[in-house]
């Protein structure tokens, strides 16, 4: 069974920083795709930043610029580093990953991702 699980949320002033951490158990990470994702109570989930297996990255506009996601396969880790905080980016924060190896495309598409962590909440005050 897939299992992830996420770390490093907290609370921290605008244009601050923080690191968020997907652990993942259960299978390895190598070959598959990754994402990050965030929800608040008023919006839907919507995806934050995709890494391919291959290491291709894509971001949504929002965070463009700001946020960087990257992977350690080896330890079966991701990562999501977030600098310049805004309060709007206040929300619950997710990684997730596909059941699909070698996926050609989708790492930037919601509807790939098959297994989700249950989120760590970030708060950014102004």
């Amino acid at each position: 069974q897939v299992r992830l699980v996420e770390s490093g949320g907290g609370l921290v002033q605008a244009g601050g920083s923080l690191r968020l951490s997907c652990a993942v158990s259960g299978r390895t990470i190598t070959s598959y795709h990754m994402g990050w994702f965030r929800q608040t109570p008023a919006k839907e989930r919507e995806i934050v930043a995709g890494i391919s297996w291959s290491g291709r990255t894509a971001y949504a506009d929002a965070v463009q610029g700001r946020f960087t996601i990257s992977r350690d396969d080896a330890n079966n880790m991701v990562y999501l580093q977030m600098n310049g905080l805004k309060p709007e980016d206040t929300a619950v924060y997710s990684c997730a990953t596909n059941q699909v190896r070698y996926a050609s495309s989708g790492y930037y598409t919601p509807s790939t991702y098959d297994y989700w962590g249950q989120g760590t909440q970030v708060t950014v005050s102004s």
